[in-house]
């Protein structure tokens, strides 16, 4: 019996406000609160609640047998402390009901993971394990990088933090033949991988209103009859939670297609199974070696590194904090190193990529700023002040 393993990414990121020294202090001199509160309770109203309640009503209709596994950022989880109780709530039921399972990652959504020392990834990894646990009562034994960003080494990190499978992406040229419907290894640990399904996740993500589609329009039934004839151990479908009513709008029909998705699936005799069932089900087939510079994800296109490091604008505002990184620790000042790790969340860099045709749509949607351009002129004029703070406090400690 093939298992449908399903991973919802739940984020939203504490956008830049557009900068311009003032008297502002601390957090909100930097990220717009307006903005983000507004963003944060559209899709609350939008895809959060809507979402979360025909989820909680599919776990219940089937006693058990509609299961899935999601991570929340924990800037997402924060946002949900200040402006959304009744969207943590429900997430409090999904944990409650024992059908959903919650993954870890870094705390900030942030590239961390590509920094050469790994403690800051530690760090927020742990951080984000810590505020799951404070929140949803859970501990998570299952890791996801963000955006599924994943190497050898990142593999070996979350081995040695204790996660028994980390998720990653079904890229073509290195699985080759193979299929991402098995479970893997990764090379030099002992972790579980498993890899996205990209063209049966995507027909739900991304081609579910496309009318210049083929197969358009997609239904539940349509669906799982791909899914029963796609062979292998476990198909894994990894995607944004925002899929359903944000970026496919309720008028599409999102909504009714996944009411009726759990009875489809489920009477073609596919079973429903978090990651973790899933890797105590069934052995790894191969093993899978990812190295430190082939960097891959689920973004784009390229699977790779290019939606937040393509361009010399993007590797220069990453580099200007990452080196920053050891100075804001040095204050020791809770309020600038967490105003810092903010500033390693990776959409601020998604904003500044300058691809065009279809990634390129996807990442204007997305962004509060006019241009890429804009985008990196704002973020460096930020870590430039910025900067200046952190270095004005050490001065003071001398």
């Amino acid at each position: 019996m093939t298992s449908i393993c399903i991973y919802f990414q739940i984020h939203q990121p504490y956008r830049l406000r557009w900068f311009w020294p003032n008297e502002d202090k601390g957090f909100n001199r930097y990220f717009d609160e307006s903005i983000n509160k507004e963003i944060f309770e559209k899709v609350a109203r939008k895809c959060y609640l809507p979402t979360n309640n025909v989820m909680l009503d599919a776990i219940d209709e089937h006693h058990g047998d509609f299961k899935f596994s999601v991570s929340i950022t924990g800037t997402l989880l924060s946002q949900c402390e200040q402006w959304g109780t009744d969207v943590l709530d429900t997430f409090r039921q999904m944990a409650d009901s024992g059908c959903v399972e919650f993954l870890d990652e870094t705390n900030y959504h942030s590239l961390a993971g590509l920094f050469e020392d790994r403690t800051e990834f530690i760090e927020q990894v742990r951080e984000h394990r810590d505020l799951v646990f404070d929140l949803l009562k859970v501990k998570p034994e299952v890791f996801r990088n963000t955006e599924l960003l994943y190497n050898n080494s990142i593999a070996k990190t979350a081995s040695e933090l204790g996660y028994k499978a980390i998720l990653t992406e079904g890229v073509e040229n290195l699985l080759g033949w193979r299929t991402p419907n098995h479970v893997y290894k990764a090379k030099g640990s002992d972790i579980a991988l498993l890899m996205r399904n990209f063209k049966l996740s995507d027909d739900i993500g991304y081609r579910f209103s496309a009318k210049w589609w083929s197969q358009y329009p997609l239904t539940a039934d349509k669906w799982a009859t791909w899914a029963s004839e796609a062979g292998g151990e476990t198909i894994n479908i990894f995607m944004d939670y925002e899929t359903f009513g944000e970026h496919q709008w309720e008028t599409t029909g999102i909504f009714q297609f996944l009411r009726a998705f759990p009875n489809e699936v489920i009477k073609r005799n596919l079973t429903f199974n978090t990651p973790s069932e899933v890797v105590d089900m069934y052995k790894p087939v191969a093993e899978i070696d990812v190295g430190d510079f082939s960097t891959i994800s689920w973004a784009d296109m390229e699977r790779d590194t290019s939606a937040w490091l393509g361009n010399d604008m993007q590797r220069r505002c990453f580099e200007e904090a990452k080196q920053l990184g050891p100075y804001v620790k040095k204050t020791e000042d809770r309020e600038l190193i967490r105003i810092w790790k903010h500033l390693l969340t990776s959409d601020h860099y998604y904003y500044m990529c300058t691809k065009w045709l279809d990634d390129g749509d996807v990442h204007s949607y997305f962004s509060i700023h006019s241009s890429p351009f804009d985008a990196a002129v704002n973020f460096m004029a930020v870590i430039m002040d910025f900067k200046a703070q952190v270095f004005k406090r050490l001065s003071e400690m001398d």
